[in-house]
């Protein structure tokens, strides 16, 4: 081979460094993996809340209601529906402030927040097993829906559903935004005007619907029924990572924002529950309301709920159009979210593990195609059982996190009040959120599957909040919080603050991608007298960037 020939061939480096320039440029499409800066965070806080409601016109929350109600009755379902929210309610309010606050997504909050940088490994995948299971959900309700209304055998609506969302989630935050917020009046209108005239016009749908016994009922209210039905409605407790990925856009608070941005951080943070706990108690109602009419099987599915519900107030040659138009607008709005925050969490977790960042894209097709297994499969027959499994680890997960924000940091002072998520300046793993996650998982998922004997079933949600509310401070003091930072300083001189508390917006240039980066985002180097981005510490093969541990 002649000399010429040979420098023409990439090297090693040059493969490197072109895998570099591409995480480069991806990450700053919209701050995938990244601290968000403040020059990107250019919407209000209205508009960011909007984005964030949007994201949670889901069908699923009709389905969950149904299959709760029809099984257990309206009075076990509603209380159920209730003692759901209130959980993830408080749960959810530390987290989405935080996220919020500091401008960094669920999984960055959770590595500072007891994990550590690779134990939060973990939780990324819970996460975005979250949001295929969620996707395949959504995905199967639009599938009902294109079967009734234009005659698609399931498995074909499946593959629409799925690859429709493609070309939506490749751009970020900026199209998500633009969509959330367009279509939300018609998702509204379409919602909640057939519940509306169904009551105004027969009233005694009401009473029927309070009446409903369940089919193994006798109309009264049961401790078990409830904690089983709450149980399934908690798997949505680590939709709160969702909003976040919105809500880390939320530009500063001051003093004269301040009433907006908490306005906007209560209701798009924790506040999506209320929203949702309403479409859980609409689908029991819904689903008592055609029950008769359709049998129990096809009451939980929304395209049928909905088709009963316009046929009461309309010609019958709009019901169809309208009822599917409603669930492709919803599932829609979901899927492109679930498909983008599972790509993020997927992403994420790849690029510490292998120190190589692979491109977003890959993992939204790895994400999309874990949901069409799921679909294909049949998930939505067995909804409640897979829901009900799923649910144990995302409250251990959820309530660990939330604890440690709230109790760790805040009342026992053992964890850093600053959130961290830099390599090198956290340790590997950290057993105070890693203990309390598995054992409150672990024992709580035995419970489920009847190892600790029937009556104790029930309680398994119970018993994964509890552990892991409990172990999260006693491993904190046992440890004396010295396994959350590796080290102390960072080595930069600038401030992480500014006077207001908010991150700060002194930029400085990488080392090594020789990028602008605001400041949250970056260390000091090991070897160099520069800075280094956070993406590039991760991505770092070798350890030639990352400081030494000095606590």
């Amino acid at each position: 081979m002649s000399t010429t020939e040979s420098e023409s061939l990439p090297t090693a480096a040059d493969t490197t460094k072109a895998a570099d320039d591409q995480a480069v440029r991806e990450t700053l499409e919209d701050y995938t993996l990244r601290f968000a800066p403040r020059s990107y965070r250019r919407w209000t806080p209205m508009v960011v809340a909007t984005t964030a409601l949007g994201g949670i016109a889901y069908m699923a929350d009709f389905s969950i209601g149904a299959g709760i109600g029809l099984s257990h009755g309206t009075g076990n379902a509603l209380l159920a529906i209730a003692v759901a929210a209130v959980v993830i309610f408080v749960t959810g309010f530390p987290l989405a402030y935080y996220g919020a606050r500091y401008n960094i997504d669920l999984d960055l909050i959770t590595r500072g927040s007891g994990f550590g940088y690779y134990g939060s490994v973990l939780t990324s995948v819970i996460f975005a097993s979250f949001t295929f299971i969620f996707f395949a959900l959504e995905g199967s309700i639009m599938a009902q829906g294109l079967k009734l209304g234009l005659g698609l055998p399931l498995w074909l609506g499946y593959l629409v559903s799925t690859f429709m969302v493609i070309p939506l989630v490749i751009y970020g935050m900026k199209a998500l935004s633009r969509l959330q917020v367009w279509t939300t009046p018609v998702w509204l209108l379409l919602m909640v005007a057939p519940l509306v005239y169904l009551i105004s016009n027969d009233p005694d749908t009401v009473g029927r619907f309070l009446a409903y016994a369940g089919r193994d009922g006798d109309g009264g209210v049961d401790t078990a029924s409830v904690l089983l039905g709450a149980g399934v409605c908690l798997s949505l407790i680590a939709q709160i990572g969702e909003q976040i990925d919105y809500l880390r856009f939320m530009p500063p608070k001051t003093e004269a924002n301040k009433r907006a941005w908490w306005t906007a951080v209560v209701m798009a943070g924790p506040g999506w529950v209320v929203l949702g706990a309403l479409k859980q108690a609409i689908g029991v109602f819904l689903a008592v309301y055609i029950l008769a009419k359709v049998g129990p099987a096809a009451a939980t599915e929304p395209i049928q709920q909905f088709r009963g519900a316009f046929h009461a107030m309309m010609p019958s040659w709009m019901v169809i159009p309208l009822a599917v138009a409603l669930v492709v607008i919803s599932q829609i709005k979901i899927n492109v979210t679930n498909a983008y925050s599972g790509s993020l969490a997927w992403t994420n977790s790849f690029t510490r593990v292998t120190r190589h960042y692979p491109g977003r894209m890959v993992f939204v097709l790895v994400n999309l195609g874990f949901a069409l297994a799921l679909m294909e499969a049949d998930m939505f027959s067995f909804l409640n059982s897979i829901l009900g499994f799923y649910s144990n680890c995302a409250i251990a997960w959820v309530v660990t996190v939330a604890t440690d924000i709230g109790i760790n940091k805040y009342l026992l002072k053992v964890s850093p009040l600053q959130p961290e998520f830099r390599r090198g300046m956290l340790h590997a793993v950290n057993p105070v959120g890693v203990v309390a996650f598995v054992a409150a998982s672990g024992l709580s998922i035995a419970m489920y599957f009847h190892a600790l004997g029937d009556t104790l079933q029930p309680y398994s949600p119970v018993a994964a909040a509890v552990i892991a509310f409990a172990l999260t401070p006693l491993t904190a003091v046992a440890t004396k919080g010295r396994y959350y930072l590796r080290r102390t300083d960072d080595g930069v001189d600038e401030p992480l603050l500014d006077a207001d508390g908010n991150p700060s917006a002194v930029t400085l240039d990488c080392h090594v991608c020789h990028q602008p980066y605001e400041r949250p985002d970056l260390a000091a180097c090991a070897t160099h007298d520069a800075v280094v981005c956070s993406l590039c510490l991760s991505t770092d093969k070798v350890g030639d960037h990352v400081l030494p541990a000095t606590a």
